[in-house]
């Protein structure tokens, strides 16, 4: 077995290569460690034979500051790019430990579709700064999309290999190429959009169509089309509407908004997908926005108070209410207590009123029979 070149080599003084952990068509991917700042880094070395090419070594090393450039948390970070004494470009980027989401679904079949949904929307997030700044990943496949722990969260999302994506055109230099030739990497046929696979202009549209077909495959653990070679891929994604979620996966339920989400963003036509990462992202987290984010139900109003009972403290054994208890007979009128404190009043008067009658008469009697 030959021994890798790189392995055991030292990179810009402070970098020290210890084993293969992948490799592409375009290069090999390295982990290597760096005792000065006690960590460990992925260093992705571009394939020697691609030298030759200096449109390609350009493109590399372009593409390379430009995703030096991108910030998002759930987009992997780039250290440092450079070449090495035999000419061939390397990114230094973050290592990270973990599964790829074709890894994942290997493992353990089909997501929830909310955790889908979380994984997805981290995605967005980070394609959408991507976009903002005429990066456009061209190549966004379960395989370039990973599942680390990071600070305790777990399934944070990672996008990888945006040093092989495509710089549009107002991104460009005067005078560089947008490479059509064999050997560069356009895409994945499982995951083109359909102006991919028919080599047309691309903007950040095609990879929503892209993030369409990877959602899709993790919701039901298959693609949304049957096909057996990589042509075949590619001509249905032109041709051919995609098989219902529904009808791929008979056995599982989806929110109808997030079906509606996944057919939106698998359109044959970019105007008729969703417009950008993060109204894709929006879309998604809505198709699945739990029980209580929604308003609250309105609170009804306190029962009024009960109406005063009848003071039984007098009897030596207060009755038991009854509630609801039917009428026995008819009700009897209460008594007016004030309609008696009245008529007493009325009668004192008069009798006062005779007696003072009675005893002018008198007075008088009593004058005239002197």
């Amino acid at each position: 077995m030959a021994v890798d070149p790189y392995v055991g080599r030292e990179i810009a003084n402070q970098f020290r290569i210890l084993e293969k952990i992948g490799s592409g068509g375009m290069g090999a991917v390295y982990k290597a460690e760096q005792p000065d700042m006690r960590r460990f880094v992925a260093v992705k070395i571009l394939h020697p034979r691609y030298l030759s090419r200096p449109d390609l070594v350009s493109r590399f090393r372009r593409e390379a500051r430009a995703m030096s450039h991108l910030q998002h948390p759930n987009t992997a970070k780039v250290y440092l790019y450079g070449q090495l004494d035999d000419g061939a470009c390397y990114f230094v980027m973050e290592y990270l430990a973990g599964k790829n989401l074709a890894q994942t679904i290997r493992a353990e079949g089909p997501m929830t579709p909310e955790r889908a949904v979380a994984v997805m929307s981290q995605v967005c997030g980070a394609l959408a700064e991507a976009h903002s700044q005429g990066i456009v990943h061209r190549d966004l496949k379960p395989e370039n999309i990973f599942l680390t722990n990071l600070g305790g969260i777990t399934d944070y999302a990672k996008v990888l290999d945006f040093g092989l994506a495509k710089v549009t055109e107002r991104e460009m230099r005067p005078g560089s190429l947008i490479l059509t030739q064999e050997g560069m990497v356009f895409g994945t046929p499982e995951f083109m959009s359909p102006e991919q696979a028919r080599g047309e202009k691309l903007d950040g549209r095609s990879d929503i169509y892209s993030l369409g077909v990877i959602l899709y495959e993790l919701l039901t653990g298959k693609l949304p089309f049957d096909a057996a070679q990589p042509m075949e891929f590619i001509q249905r994604h032109i041709k051919d509407p995609p098989i219902p979620l529904a009808k791929r996966a008979p056995g599982r339920s989806f929110p109808p908004g997030l079906e509606a989400a996944v057919d939106k963003a698998l359109a044959k036509r970019p105007e008729q997908r969703f417009q950008s990462a993060s109204e894709l992202g929006q879309a998604l987290r809505d198709a699945i926005a739990p029980a209580h984010s929604q308003p609250p139900p309105a609170i009804s109003a306190p029962p009024s108070a009960p109406p005063p009972q009848p003071n039984f403290s007098s009897s030596p054994n207060p009755p038991t209410p009854v509630t609801a208890a039917p009428p026995m007979s008819a009700p009897i009128a209460p008594v007016d207590q004030g309609m008696f404190s009245s008529r007493a009043a009325l009668i004192v008067l008069g009798l006062g009123a005779l007696l003072a009658l009675l005893g002018t008469a008198a007075l008088v009697a009593a004058i005239f029979l002197r």
